[in-house]
């Protein structure tokens, strides 16, 4: 059962009333509340709003979503009852409370595809888009199975790379709380044992450990919050058009990563292509959904520029060779595919090979920065290792003299 707010007039006093009231779906809330003597002006489901950022649906969710919706189209079940059992055994509240609303428009006359359609931020344009040309074409559950299985490796992918950036982050992490500790906790002990002898003075690196150690003891509070400033700004300018320029510039030019995420994006550009022919999406509403799954603003542009060029009368493969963002291999297997007619077949393959170039990509960085970190660590402990035994070793030495 799921909870609707809604706004309704009495027809017989005329009154207006606020209340809630606890069915299936929004249309069996309507019937309560008319039962009850009342015009529904508005209903809503409580603290969820259609569009509500909350509303997002984990990957792995729609997954499952999409391979049942797959299996019971396919095994003869009309498309409502699937939604139901569907909606029944999935473990996510907000894709329950999501598809409440599917059902719902799709009972109510609406297609399916126009239905999800209505919920940007549970499904993205691609998943609509499939189901659309599947509904059309007669071929629903094997678009639902092609797109799961298009979701599965896009999430693969992005796993992956995150994974990747685990072990610097750990490093980096660990590396900043033992420096922290060395310098708050034991540098200043060096301090007190030369402030016992009259005339020893502190070596220069120590010196500047003990600034930076009485800076951080004193003013521990203003670094704290410029960590928060940086960190919340930071994350709003991250979602700025021009943040968003910057960041996503820098993934594509930045070394050792632009390769990376060049290969990414390029797969991800032929899976989603290869996925949305096979389903029968027209070439160009295949370019424009593909540009908006990218997720970068640079590769949408060189797609944006493409379409143009294709509705010119250019082919695909002219249209993006010599683009700087599309690695040579993409224009290359496009021109292959267009003159056999086998477009779909030859994005799969070109989506196949980069997908494994991201794994090498991956090995490769984690080949550098393992190094690289030791470096940085060794240097860091070096000097504060410096800073607390030179002082010690002055000291012996003024003894023994």
């Amino acid at each position: 059962m799921l909870t609707y707010q809604y706004q309704a007039r009495n027809t017989s006093t005329g009154q207006l009333v606020k209340s809630q009231v606890q069915a299936d779906s929004e249309q069996a809330a309507a019937k309560l509340i008319a039962e009850q003597g009342l015009a529904p002006l508005s209903i809503e489901l409580e603290s969820n709003k259609q569009n509500s950022p909350f509303n997002k649906v984990r990957t792995k969710d729609k997954v499952l979503f999409a391979r049942q919706m797959s299996t019971l189209i396919n095994a003869g079940l009309p498309l409502v009852q699937s939604l139901r059992n569907t909606q029944k055994q999935t473990t996510s509240k907000s894709l329950r409370v999501v598809l409440s609303d599917v059902i719902a428009d799709v009972e109510g006359g609406q297609s399916f595809a126009a239905a999800l359609e209505k919920h940007p931020t549970a499904f993205s344009p691609i998943f609509y888009n499939m189901i659309a040309a599947g509904e059309v074409s007669g071929t629903l559950d094997t678009s639902l199975e092609r797109l799961a299985n298009q979701q599965e490796k896009d999430a693969e992918i992005i796993s992956k790379i995150r994974g990747a950036m685990i072990y610097p982050a750990v490093v980096v992490l660990v590396m900043i709380l033992v420096v922290g500790f060395m310098v708050i906790k034991v540098v200043p002990q060096v301090k007190v044992l030369y402030d016992s002898m009259p005339g020893a003075t502190l070596p220069f690196i120590t010196k500047i450990m003990l600034s930076i150690s009485n800076l951080a003891t004193r003013f521990w509070w203003v670094f704290l919050i410029l960590i928060i400033l940086a960190t919340v700004f930071g994350s709003r300018w991250a979602r700025t058009a021009g943040g968003k320029r910057v960041i996503d510039k820098a993934k594509l030019s930045v070394v050792p990563i632009n390769r990376l995420f060049q290969k990414m994006y390029m797969a991800r550009f032929s899976r989603t292509g290869s996925t949305l022919i096979a389903s029968g999406v027209p070439l160009l509403q295949m370019l424009e959904v593909t540009g908006q799954s990218i997720n970068n603003i640079y590769i949408k542009e060189v797609i944006d520029k493409a379409m143009i060029k294709v509705r010119g009368g250019k082919s695909l493969a002219d249209s993006l060779e010599g683009e700087p963002y599309f690695l040579e291999l993409v224009p290359n297997m496009l021109h292959i595919g267009e003159q056999s007619g086998s477009l779909e077949a030859m994005l799969a393959k070109v989506a196949d090979y980069y997908e494994k170039e991201v794994d090498n990509e991956i090995k490769n960085i984690n080949t550098i920065l393992e190094p690289a970190m030791m470096i940085i660590l060794g240097i860091v402990a070096l000097l504060i290792v410096a800073a607390v035994l030179l002082p010690i070793y002055g000291l012996a030495g003024k003894t023994l003299v």
